[in-house]
């Protein structure tokens, strides 16, 4: 345990403030409330650390008077000057073990301010407690310190008061005490007020003293050793010594000194007790000789012994066993009382009680103050003897600390483990081998209902587990010892049965404890959630069956079976109503040895004479006995035909479309119980409900189908006869275009024929040109009713065609004058197409007969792309090109004109002209979407 910096002298300080033990103050109670109340605390204390403890003077929220230092908040708050706050004490490795934080009281949160004096002694502090981690704001804090300031100043003002009173009383005391007594200022040394009897002992009158100083009545040759011993000791609140001093007639005495400090009309005084031991000197040397043949044998013993005595308990003698064990140091040890060493001097008295009764104490156990403030525990044995020619008291000493902190560590730590036993959750039983109960703990008595005085001429186990069978079961288990957890159905005291679950532990001596539980709310969540699993498991079971099958046959068939398995019932149906409301079986699943009901003609005027109309509502039904439901005399003749005694029902509706959807009561899904009555659970007809949506949605898919097959075997006769309507269709429009071809074909013939009785070269060259543009056309037609598709025409194979045409037409030799063609896929109608062939027509043809006179070589390139919403042709050739001034628009050329007008009108493009280097013609128009 860490000690502040003058623990000693902080001590005396607190001594002298006299407030510990003292009765509540109004004041201080009324700061400590306001300090839990600011702060929000439960607990708020203003305690003062003594040498072994914590004292309250003022407490809200706790009832105990003081805690052990050991275990003391405050004991970390005096170490400091400044606020101690501490969010989370577990966390805090301080704290982490103490017992506040660690018991049921549950320390979590602690602020302390120390309450420290003017002169900077600690003396306890003001401190808030919580029960759970928290943050201390600011605000907070500066509150905490100023109410301590408070309680400060209030302790100030109790010291004060003391003070004035004591001084009363102080100097009453002062003048008529039979010793000497004399009072001096510390930092003059003169005399500043004397009693009667050191005036008649001293010989000089009151002002004589009151004119002196403490050194004018020492002898010379002592008054350097005076000083310096005054000046060694100015920081003690009291000190002792021998000296001699000088009476007015000369005479010297011997003397022994007792000096404290003490507050004197505004001087910082000395207090001096003066005994005259002149006399005793004489005696001191007449014992010495035998004084030292006993101590030579008193320190020989290697145990504790003081001497005291008895009319005042000062210490005589004490060996050096003692003093080291006291830690006493020489300075110290005068004048000392053998009363210092007990905490409390009620102790020592009821040892002299004990004593008188029995004339001598043997090893007797208590707790002893060493002279620095620690504590240890003490075997005492006590006698009385003649010291000195004084009546003594005898005192042997033995050091049983570390086997005294050993036993109370063993209590805290079977009263720990037993606090734990009592509060855990679970039951804990003490058992032998054979059974029977030793011990039990709260818990076990609260579960189960007994108590364990209940057992005391009964057999617990054959209370607990009646069957005799069952409990020969649980006494293999115990007697097994086995470290697993078992479940058993044990009977409390109300004649309940619970489920509980049970481990053993071994121990050395052949006891067993049994540690169990209460394990009956899982058990009933474990069967719920088992239910509700199977009836997961079965409703995706039907929703996957409907998804792979649109049978509903076997949809049903399967689905009351399933129900059937898992709610273990003798008989599932499905009922379905016909359009008059009678109805029949469509689907069973029913156990052997019961009246089968598919496809029995079944007789029930029920449901046509207005019976279950609460079933168009979805209502279900769970019929735990059919003689005790109030159902109608036909509804019980129907059921007692199929031995049923207890049924679930629950209607399957279908929504009927249209804008306001309505329910159509299409049957009945029934579970019949035909063994016993049956009560049933919420869950088992939920289930049941369930199953009828996912039965509603087969019903309607199934129907959906039917529906769909019809509609297919309708739609496939439709798309037969379309077909051959659209058969007929193309070969009519082949046909067309066949004929328009070969009409086509006919006229290229005549002008050929007649092209060959023409002699003048201009005119054949017309006939030829003309020949050229008939030839291309005819090509689109042959190329329309040979393709597979009627309404496709392939535009690269037609470009390529018509260019290569037109290339032999006018006997281009190989290789001198090359084509190249960069066709995408273009989308063309028949128009488009014609024009475009008219136009490719006309520019190459111009360019085979001007491009590339006097058999130059050259090249022509054909590109056709798709342009977004646009179609761009371009015509090229790197021949002479034409003049810069020709206008497409007016122009005398027959082939240009009829190029510009089919661009324009016919595509409803334009045109550009380019003749830089060869010639270049850029046709755009819109692309139609076919």
């Amino acid at each position: 345990m860490l000690l502040p910096e003058n623990e000693k002298r902080r001590l005396e300080v607190l001594e002298q403030y006299q407030i510990l033990d003292t009765p509540p103050e109004e004041t201080l109670d009324e700061l400590t409330q306001l300090a839990a109340d600011i702060c929000e605390t439960p607990i708020a204390v203003i305690g003062l650390v003594d040498a072994e403890r914590e004292w309250f003077k003022s407490k809200v929220g706790l009832t105990a008077p003081e805690v052990p230092r050991s275990e003391s908040f405050s004991t970390h708050t005096i170490l400091q000057s400044e606020i101690l706050i501490v969010p989370d004490t577990l966390q805090d490795e301080r704290f982490a073990q103490n017992f506040f934080v660690n018991s049921e009281l549950d320390f979590r949160f602690y602020a302390g301010v120390p309450l420290i004096t003017s002169s900077g002694f600690p003396l306890g502090s003001l401190s808030v407690i919580d029960f759970v981690p928290r943050n201390f704001s600011l605000k907070e804090q500066a509150i905490l310190e100023k109410l301590a300031r408070q309680v400060m100043r209030y302790l100030e003002l109790y010291r004060r008061k003391n003070i004035e009173n004591n001084s009363i009383n102080r100097n009453i005391f002062f003048k008529n005490h039979p010793h000497l007594m004399w009072i001096y200022d510390q930092k003059t040394l003169q005399f500043v007020d004397v009693n009667e009897a050191a005036i008649i002992q001293y010989g000089y009158s009151r002002e004589e003293f009151l004119q002196m100083r403490i050194t004018d009545i020492c002898p010379p040759q002592d008054v350097p050793i005076l000083l310096n011993y005054l000046a060694n000791n100015q920081d003690e609140l009291n000190f002792s010594g021998r000296w001699q001093h000088i009476r007015k007639n000369g005479q010297v005495i011997d003397v022994e000194l007792f000096t404290q400090v003490i507050d004197y009309a505004g001087y910082d005084a000395r207090l001096v007790d003066i005994r005259d031991i002149t006399e005793n000197k004489q005696i001191e040397q007449t014992l010495h000789e035998s004084e030292t043949r006993f101590r030579t044998v008193s320190e020989a013993i290697p145990i504790p012994l003081v001497i005291s005595r008895l009319s005042d308990g000062l210490i005589l003698y004490a060996n050096i066993e003692f003093i080291q064990t006291f830690r006493f140091s020489p300075d110290h040890f005068s004048n000392c009382l053998v009363s210092d060493l007990y905490h409390d001097p009620k102790e020592l008295q009821a040892l002299l009680e004990a004593l008188d009764q029995h004339g001598s104490l043997q090893n007797y156990e208590l707790p002893l103050k060493r002279a620095d403030g620690t504590s240890f525990w003490a075997m005492t044995s006590l006698q009385y003897l003649t010291f000195n020619g004084e009546s003594a008291l005898l005192t042997v000493l033995s050091d049983i600390t570390e086997r005294k902190n050993t036993e109370v560590k063993l209590q805290e730590k079977n009263e720990f483990l037993q606090n734990i036993f009592a509060r855990l959750p679970l039951m804990i039983a003490l058992i032998d081998a054979e059974g029977k109960l030793h011990w039990v703990n709260q818990e076990w008595e609260d579960v189960l209902g007994w108590q364990i005085k209940d057992f005391e001429t009964v057999d617990a186990l054959s209370v607990l587990y009646p069957d005799p069978e069952y409990r020969q079961y649980v006494i293999n288990f115990i007697q097994s010892a086995k470290r697993t957890w078992a479940d058993f159905k044990t009977q409390v005291r109300s004649g309940n049965v619970i489920d509980t679950s049970w481990t053993n532990v071994n121990l050395p001596n052949g006891q067993i404890i049994g540690i169990g539980q209460d394990i009956t709310e899982r058990k009933q969540i474990e069967l719920t959630l088992k239910a509700q699993a199977e009836r997961e498991q079965l409703m995706r079971a039907v929703a996957l069956r409907i998804r792979q099958s649109l049978n509903l046959k076997d949809i049903l068939n399967a689905t009351v079976k399933e129900v059937q398995d898992l709610l273990k019932v003798d008989r599932v149906i499905v009922y379905q109503f016909a359009a008059d409301m009678s109805g029949k079986v469509v689907a069973e699943s029913v156990q052997p040895g019961w009246t089968v009901s598919l496809g029995v003609e079944i007789e029930d005027t029920c449901f046509q004479t207005g019976g279950g109309v609460e079933y168009y509502q979805g209502r279900k039904r769970a019929i735990a006995n059919i003689y005790e439901a109030g159902l109608s005399d036909c509804h019980l003749q129907l059921l007692e035909q199929f031995q049923v005694k207890a049924n679930l029902v629950v209607p399957i509706l279908l929504q009927v479309g249209g804008d306001n959807p309505a329910s159509w009561l299409w049957g009945l899904l029934v579970a019949h119980q035909c063994s016993s009555f049956r009560e049933w659970q919420e869950n088992q007809l939920d289930l049941l409900d369930q199953l009828t949506v996912q039965i509603a949605i087969a019903i309607q898919q199934s129907t959906i189908f039917q529906q769909a097959q019809n509609e297919l075997v309708e739609r496939q006769k439709a798309e037969i006869n379309l077909r051959s309507a659209l058969a007929e269709k193309e070969v009519l429009l082949k046909e067309i275009h066949h004929r328009v071809k070969n009409n086509l074909q006919i006229v290229s013939s005549l002008l050929q024929l007649q092209s060959q009785t023409l002699k003048d070269p201009e005119v054949i060259r017309v006939f030829r040109d003309s020949q050229n543009r008939i030839d291309s056309i005819s090509l689109i037609h042959k190329n329309l009713y040979t393709s597979p598709n009627i309404g496709h025409l392939d535009v690269a194979d037609y470009i390529e065609n018509l260019a290569t045409s037109l290339l032999i037409s006018y006997q281009i030799v190989a290789g001198q004058i090359g084509l190249e063609t960069n066709i995408d896929i273009v989308h063309l109608n028949v128009d488009q197409a014609i024009a475009c062939g008219l136009i490719i027509n006309e520019l190459i043809s111009n360019a085979l007969k001007h491009a590339f006179p006097q058999q130059q070589t050259g090249q022509i390139m054909i590109n056709l792309r798709n342009l977004g919403n646009s179609i761009e042709m371009i015509i090229q050739d790197d021949g002479v090109g034409f003049p810069d001034n020709l206008d497409l628009s007016n122009t005398d050329s027959l082939g240009l004109s009829l190029v510009y007008d089919l661009v324009t009108e016919q595509l409803e493009g334009s045109i550009t002209l380019e003749s830089n280097q060869g010639t270049v013609f850029k046709i755009q128009f819109p692309r139609i979407c076919l």
